[in-house]
């Protein structure tokens, strides 16, 4: 007999009332915030729902938690999870205090609802309903981190202590929900990351701008640098940046080619306040799946602060990302960027490697993927499903599968006007009530599998 996925989403949004509570703590790890409360919470969380096993990793920075539940099949799901958050600045942008969580107008308003709390919320809920209606269908892991929002730096290290632990059938990661285009997305991969500084120094001191016409200016000299790695067209012009990307296999080109039909982009740029370069590529989805990127974070140089200062600054500084495709090794990359700087002749622009991520994509044509894709379609409608092959950001997913030798796969709660790290980080209720009984179906299926 199948899940009634009514009673689910019903017991879940019933569940809210309390689960916020989880919302409230300021998990910020960049400021190392809520970090020792968080945990606590979970490890009270985990245990008040009858876990097996809570055991806490804490030999490096942030603890990780791991928490396990015996099913009624001998089939078994690792979820993968952050609890820390991004800072919640700018906090006059925000219409309610980030960690009150409000209702309003049907959607749920908090710093991390969407990244990544709300979908531990979610699965928890799960939990308990099948706690309190016949048992579990099958085996569930938790794996849950503090310092994904950082890089997750020390994720290999945990979860390769842990791994003992880790062996699953399949694993359930975070991420997902509905797209611009209302489709409920089935995300099986991530992209990688290269994190990085651009440094560049020009004089022992500043100097007054009258003296411009003869002297370098640090931050120009930064900016030229830079821009001479970037074309009009956002091609990145690096010798051997692109000579080991991974091209995706056919089924896979074809998934995003019929969400690229469907893509629209003035949803995400509405829901960003973008007033110039809205669309400057011709395949936007496509770029965003399969393509590499380098972006400029931040820039600091000279006199940055109230009222006027007319100097030459002798030293400037830029944070960096390249987001990356399967193939692409992080460190290399930021070594080609370097030796594309000498070459251009800018030897005296020095980068500084921060953190990378690996990318990884499971086969979208894997038999979980499949069964998850089928189950989506059945309760999302036909034509309102989106088979992914990675999502446009970061995630520790590669550390997982060799641990595992499992499939992973993203789903989640939010929707495209979400706006993770920014103000007013929200979800709707209905589509957390909706996700909750998708998971719920989801599991028992899997559980009556061979």
């Amino acid at each position: 007999m199948k899940v009634d996925i009514n009673d689910v989403k019903k017991f879940v949004t019933d569940e809210l009332n309390t689960s916020t509570k989880y919302l409230e703590i300021p998990s910020v790890s960049a400021q190392g915030r809520g970090i020792k409360e968080t945990v606590k919470y979970l490890i009270d969380w985990f245990k008040d729902l009858g876990a097996d096993q809570v055991i806490t990793f804490d030999q490096y920075k942030n603890p990780a938690i791991f928490a396990s539940f015996t099913g009624n099949s001998p089939k078994t799901v690792l979820f993968y999870n952050h609890y820390d958050v991004q800072p919640p600045d700018p906090l006059d942008e925000w219409e309610s205090d980030p960690f009150k969580p409000t209702i309003r107008d049907g959607k749920l308003y908090a710093r991390g609802i969407c990244d990544d709390k709300g979908e531990l919320m979610s699965r928890l809920a799960v939990v308990r309903y099948f706690k309190e209606h016949g048992g579990l269908p099958c085996n569930l892991k938790f794996f849950i981190e503090g310092e994904e929002e950082i890089g997750s730096p020390n994720i290999e290290k945990y979860a390769s202590d842990a791994a003992k632990y880790l062996t699953c059938d399949a694993v359930i990661w975070e991420g997902g929900g509905k797209n611009e285009a209302e489709k409920f997305q089935i995300i099986a991969g991530t992209k990688g990351i290269a994190s990085f500084e651009a440094k560049v120094t020009t004089a022992e001191s500043d100097a007054h701008s009258s003296l411009a016409p003869y002297l370098d200016n640090a931050a120009w000299r930064l900016v030229q640098g830079l821009s001479s790695l970037y074309g009009a067209n956002r091609n990145i012009k690096v010798d051997h940046f692109y000579d080991n990307v991974q091209a995706l296999s056919p089924y896979a080109a074809e998934q995003v080619k019929q969400q690229e039909a469907s893509f629209d982009a003035a949803t995400v740029i509405n829901a960003f306040g973008v007033t110039q370069g809205k669309l400057s590529v011709n395949n936007p989805f496509s770029a965003v799946m399969t393509e590499p990127t380098i972006t400029i974070n931040g820039l600091s140089a000279g006199y940055e602060g109230t009222g006027v200062k007319t100097v030459i600054p002798r030293q400037a500084t830029a944070k960096l990302d390249c987001r990356l495709v399967p193939g692409q090794d992080p460190e290399t990359i930021v070594g080609y960027l370097q030796d594309q700087l000498v070459k251009n002749g800018f030897p005296d622009i020095k980068l500084h490697f921060l953190l990378g991520e690996d990318a990884y994509r499971t086969d979208l044509e894997d038999p979980f993927i499949q069964l998850s894709s089928r189950i989506a379609t059945e309760i999302y409608g036909p034509d309102k499903v989106a088979l992914i092959p990675n999502q446009p950001g970061g995630g520790p997913m590669l550390p997982f599968f060799k641990i595992t030798q499992a499939p992973l796969m993203g789903i989640g709660v939010h929707y495209a006007a979400s706006t993770p790290h920014a103000p007013n980080e929200n979800i709707r209720i209905s589509d957390y009530a909706q996700a909750s009984g998708y998971l719920a179906r989801l599991l028992e299926e899997f559980s009556q599998q061979a």
